[in-house]
């Protein structure tokens, strides 16, 4: 069943953030992984919520999301991106009903 990693980002360092941003799109290949929402503008449609950025990300399971966030191919961008932006971040069950 798919998965959805859903990321709320606060950039606190836009020039460092870049590198992350180039990092990451191989990181997710090993993984079936693929930004399905990266950045861009949205319109909140209820309640007082105003991220920064959010990123969608799509994986073939739950498992393959985890083993992303978890893996060598990813470590290098995650501690860039833990130094420069405030994430939020969820991994989602998709729904095939």
């Amino acid at each position: 069943m798919s998965a959805y990693v859903l990321v709320e980002v606060e950039v606190t360092d836009p020039a460092t953030y870049e590198d992350y941003k180039q990092l990451t799109p191989a990181s997710l290949v090993p993984y079936d992984g693929k930004f399905v929402v990266r950045g861009g503008a949205y319109e909140t449609l209820e309640g007082d919520w105003k991220p920064q950025r959010i990123v969608l990300l799509q994986f073939p399971s739950v498992e393959r999301a985890k083993a992303w966030w978890n893996s060598p191919e990813y470590a290098r961008a995650k501690a860039i991106r833990q130094r420069a932006a405030n994430t939020k971040m969820l991994v989602l069950e998709g729904f095939e009903g």
